[in-house]
């Protein structure tokens, strides 16, 4: 049993949650959940897909980052010797190569995203992640793939504007990524002050895309404040009071708050009742991350 909870702790549940709240998004945005004829075994694969793509994503992490771990993070489980190193590459792998193969099973589209998902997964874990500039781009990528992985079962059908709105997520964690980057030793004000101002930006657009779909704004622009509202708060203390630890409880804000982001976006371009069973998933997110690891 102590052996899976080590493996579940490089797996970081919390955010397994929100990757799933992107494929739902996507679903949403692309017009599925709304379609006359939805096929349910390929929306079922996505999900998996995401499970793979991100938890491999997390767990090679942990595997590149272990000499620093054990000097910054000795209770990880690969620098505490609760998982070795071997066995962390082999599930990590394991993990993208379940996340390709589920998303070729639900259609070419999805293959090719699920693909380039992984090789830029890689790419950060391995390389990227090490510029400030390159890291965070590369995450945000990710992101913004994996909300186009949601869309992917419908790929003929997007509208140039449904495309663009895989943007959003590249700069929103392209710029927690970069906050991150201080969460250990503190004195990044600045990366929290350009954060605060790309999730202000994301805001007004979000807005102006509802207005844009009127029918939807009012029970849009709730999920919208809220997900700035969670954001603003932790990033305004974090500058405040600029410490490693008000730091990581904004990032941990940040990647948890794309949960009522994909609301967001669901209700924008879906219903609000599909917005809200998105949102559903963040208590199941809060609860995780009470109990594993979340940065």
């Amino acid at each position: 049993m102590g052996k899976l909870f080590s493996f579940l702790q490089l797996l970081r549940p919390a955010n397994v949650v929100t990757a799933l709240a992107d494929i739902a998004a996507g679903l949403a945005i692309s017009g599925f959940l709304t379609a006359d004829i939805q096929n349910w075994q390929n929306a079922i694969f996505l999900f998996l897909s995401t499970i793979g793509l991100y938890g491999g994503g997390v767990v090679l992490n942990d595997v590149f980052d272990a000499p620093l771990d054990a000097v910054e993070r000795p209770e990880r489980p690969i620098p505490s010797g609760k998982v070795s190193l071997k066995a962390g590459a082999i599930f990590g792998g394991g993990l993208l190569v379940l996340g390709v193969l589920s998303a070729l099973m639900a259609g070419i589209n999805s293959f090719w995203i699920a693909l380039a998902i992984a090789l830029f997964v890689i790419l950060y874990d391995k390389w990227a992640k090490h510029s400030s500039f390159f890291g965070p781009l590369t995450m945000g990528i990710c992101r913004g793939l994996n909300l186009l992985l949601g869309m992917s079962l419908l790929w003929s059908e997007l509208s140039n504007l449904e495309l663009s709105i895989g943007l959003i997520p590249v700069f929103f964690i392209a710029a927690i990524t970069l906050t991150s980057q201080g969460e250990v030793h503190g004195s990044n004000k600045k990366s929290l002050g350009f954060a605060l101002t790309i999730d202000s930006l994301i805001f007004i657009l979000l807005v102006v895309l509802s207005h844009l779909n009127f029918k939807y704004l009012w029970y849009s622009l709730p999920f919208v404040a809220f997900w700035y509202f969670l954001n603003l708060r932790a990033k305004s203390k974090a500058i405040r009071n600029n410490i490693p630890e008000n730091i990581k409880k904004a990032v941990k804000t940040g990647v948890i708050s794309l949960i009522p982001l994909n609301a967001a976006y669901t209700a924008i371009f879906g219903t609000w009742y599909h917005a809200l069973a998105v949102l559903c998933l963040l208590p199941v997110s809060l609860w995780l991350a009470k109990r594993f690891a979340v940065t």
